[in-house]
């Protein structure tokens, strides 16, 4: 870092995102949870359409885009922020609901970008170890004090919890916000999002990255009462008001039209997770419960990273994580197409011809 860097931010590690190939070298990329399908035609179609109007800034409210999403999802337009991904709601909250009398509570297993947001708005955290199995310690959960988050289903890991999980969550501490960061939730969990006119001390985010095919678009929702919605306002709108380009709220609104696309897709991904899953059961993979569109696996006979390396000698990309250690065996694998699966499938048994 520079003379110049501030002090407060002297230990911030940064969040780290899953490799993105350089140079001429071709990879099946099963690393970052992408869609293998592209976007909704009707999205395309929209976000050409609006390209034209770049020369103007964008609708700082979204409007339109939070109208087609209160039709979708069921809840009201002013119960709907928009974000650049739901990372930023997510960093918004971080922000808005924490503080030095309200530390962050989330897993120690769980989505990366946590203690990074925590770090960054320089907020106390605490990590919650996971179950045996790798599922949240709900009780355990409950029972701290602070602002919950829970990724549903989590990541790396891909278990899910019940909505009557959320619910007990949400009704053991109703003075504490409870954020469920359901970026997966659309290939087998329950969502929380129909639980927002309840319960007050609940926001709910969602992206477009993985079932709608527009991770390279960044957009994301946040989902909640407005008075909750209004502090999210209140916070993106001191930081950038316009954080939605034109393009991305018309592919949007698009994508919001066009549901049959993404309810197929997402049946097609579930379908492939569960031909993955048992495929690599009689490999002698030991495997969590996923219903996200990854597997989260490991091999008794060849550590994690032995593994990820040898894959990636073969021109496969998955996601290794080295830390905490109850994880170091286990690699996340993106549940891709069926050409892709075909691909890893014949890597994984030269790999294991070799080791076994």
């Amino acid at each position: 870092m520079s003379r110049f860097f501030s002090e407060k931010y002297e230990g911030l590690s940064p969040y780290v995102p899953g490799e993105q190939p350089r140079g001429g070298r071709k990879f099946v990329k099963l690393n970052t949870n992408e869609s293998p399908f592209p976007p909704s035609p009707k999205a395309v179609a929209a976000g050409i359409e609006a390209v034209n109007g770049l020369n103007l800034y964008s609708d700082p409210s979204c409007i339109e885009l939070r109208r087609k999403a209160s039709d979708v999802f069921g809840v009201g337009a002013d119960n709907i922020t928009c974000a650049n991904g739901s990372d930023e709601v997510l960093n918004f909250a971080f922000s808005a609901f924490c503080d030095c009398g309200t530390p962050a509570v989330f897993p120690d297993v769980t989505y990366g970008f946590y203690p990074v947001f925590a770090a960054q708005n320089r907020v106390p955290f605490k990590e919650i170890p996971l179950k045996e199995d790798f599922s949240v310690d709900v009780e355990r959960m409950a029972a701290e004090k602070g602002t919950l988050f829970i990724a549903n289903p989590n990541a790396p890991t891909g278990v899910a919890l019940s909505l009557e999980a959320i619910r007990f969550l949400l009704e053991s501490d109703a003075s504490r916000m409870v954020v469920v960061d359901e970026a997966y939730v659309d290939f087998g969990a329950e969502s929380a999002v129909g639980l927002v006119g309840k319960y007050e001390n609940l926001l709910v985010t969602q992206t477009f990255s993985k079932s709608r095919s527009m991770a390279g678009a960044r957009l994301g929702f946040g989902f909640a009462q407005e008075r909750v919605i209004a502090d999210i306002e209140t916070l993106r709108n001191s930081v950038n008001p316009y954080n939605v380009n034109s393009v991305t709220q018309a592919m949007g609104a698009g994508a919001l039209e066009d549901e049959a696309y993404t309810r197929e897709n997402c049946l097609v991904i579930e379908k492939n997770r569960d031909e993955l899953s048992a495929y690599l059961k009689r490999r002698g993979f030991l495997l969590t419960d996923s219903k996200a569109n990854f597997v989260f696996a490991a091999h008794p006979k060849i550590g994690g990273v032995g593994f990820y390396l040898k894959l990636r000698e073969r021109g496969i990309l998955v996601r290794h994580f080295g830390r905490p250690e109850r994880i170091v065996d286990y690699n996340r694998i993106t549940v891709g197409s069926r050409e892709q699966t075909d691909v890893f499938e014949k890597a994984v048994d030269g790999i294991l011809e070799e080791i076994l």
